[in-house]
């Protein structure tokens, strides 16, 4: 059921739909396709979602090696006084067996030479001359890692639909992986709507805004594995949001339209949505605060999320509600980084609403803040925010989420 196609004045709240109803229902209606595949090299592949499992085809370590400087030794020979037969060099094995009465001096990271379990540690030996003195019972085993410590032959180490960032690079470059197949980033287009907006560089005259919205909205979408085209902001007119979002779905695999959702006489997105072609506007409207005007929707397979134009509406909703529509395209799952704290203060929400409230984290207090949606700066304030659905007393345990792109607050 769309909210949009009877409406002309406001919404009738008794058919909001909660989020993760209104999320059903879209994916219900919109039919997503399967990303694509891609190799790319391995100094290309971070951030990228990786497309397959990574299985180990060989053990790390491939040998036994030393964890100290030091004496490769047989342990059961010690305690005793050895002959010491030469030295590992750092990328060699050694090139003889060492026997029960004799030692090889090993560097941090050396193989063990053949004939040896244990290294005893340099400070803990006395040398003289080419003999070296053990005065203490040795365990087999001792400072060094056996061959496979790390990673044995043919273990899982990695899912698909995992971020690769710094250690699943390490791990892809031991395994001798030098081309990554990921999923092909997904590319969104990001439209402003409104006569008020203009570009950051221009100073507004009185009742202009310059537009925010398309770079937060810009970053978060990254941060969910998506590509980001910017396309021209569109005035209050139905032809000319009709003709850019024609455009932008020609080009990209899904839009987000910032501005015009509502339902007041230029707010034209929904009607525009349903023009292009099937499903048109899946949900129009969400017992969410802040954000009800959210629209989901989709041309084709392609989905077309119209979002507020306030500031603080927009961002909430992107990553609280829509994120897993573009985390899908990606062929990824969404993971939000989070804090547990005490709630400073009680949050009084209506029964069968979500309200997303940005707040600060001081120490293990949760301090709510005032829910301006028009506010730009409120989300960079805040360290995170909560997703609180029911009333909440003071002292209760709830559970801060950073923004998906987040800065130092």
């Amino acid at each position: 059921m769309t909210m949009m196609s009877s409406m002309t004045r406001g919404f009738d709240v008794k058919l909001l739909l909660p989020p993760d109803e209104a999320m059903e229902r879209f994916f219900a209606s919109c039919v997503l396709p399967v990303p694509l595949v891609e190799t790319v090299a391995l100094a290309q592949a971070r951030l990228r979602i990786l497309a397959s499992d990574v299985v180990a085809s060989e053990p790390l370590p491939d040998a036994p090696r030393s964890t100290m400087d030091g004496f490769a030794i047989r342990a059961a020979a010690a305690p005793s006084s050895l002959r010491i037969v030469g030295e590992v060099r750092m990328g060699e094995r050694a090139a003889r067996v060492v026997g029960a009465g004799e030692a090889m001096r090993v560097p941090t990271g050396g193989v063990l030479p053949l004939g040896t379990d244990a290294v005893v540690r340099i400070e803990d030996a006395c040398v003289e001359g080419e003999r070296v003195t053990v005065s203490h019972r040795v365990e087999s085993g001792a400072c060094s890692v056996p061959r496979g410590a790390d990673v044995r032959a043919g273990e899982h180490l990695l899912s698909s639909g995992r971020r690769i960032g710094a250690p699943e690079l390490a791990v892809l470059a031991s395994l001798g992986v030098a081309a990554v197949p990921v999923y092909r980033q997904p590319l969104v287009g990001v439209i402003s709507s409104g006569d008020e907006l203009v570009a950051p560089s221009q100073a507004p005259r009185e009742g202009e805004v310059r537009d925010s919205n398309r770079y937060a909205i810009a970053a978060s979408l990254e941060a969910l594995g998506a590509r980001v085209r910017h396309y021209a902001t569109v005035r209050d007119d139905r032809g000319a949001l009709h003709e850019e979002l024609r455009s932008a779905l020609r080009a990209c695999d899904a839009v987000v339209v910032s501005g015009g959702s509502s339902v007041g006489a230029q707010d034209r997105t929904p009607e525009t949505v349903d023009a292009l072609g099937e499903p048109g506007a899946i949900v129009h409207g969400l017992r969410v605060r802040p954000g009800k005007p959210t629209l989901l929707g989709a041309v084709g397979s392609k989905p077309v999320i119209g979002l507020p134009g306030n500031p603080l509406s927009a961002l909430l909703v992107l990553e609280a509600v829509a994120a897993p529509i573009f985390t899908r395209l990606a062929g990824t799952s969404i993971a939000y980084a989070e804090r547990e704290g005490r709630l400073a203060e009680p949050l009084h929400v209506p029964e069968g609403w979500t309200w997303h409230v940005p707040a600060l984290l001081d120490g293990d207090m949760v301090r709510p803040l005032p829910v301006h949606s028009f506010a730009t700066s409120l989300a960079a304030r805040a360290s995170g925010y909560i997703v609180a659905v029911g009333t909440r007393a003071a002292g209760d345990r709830v559970r801060l989420r950073r923004f998906l792109c987040g800065g130092g607050g």
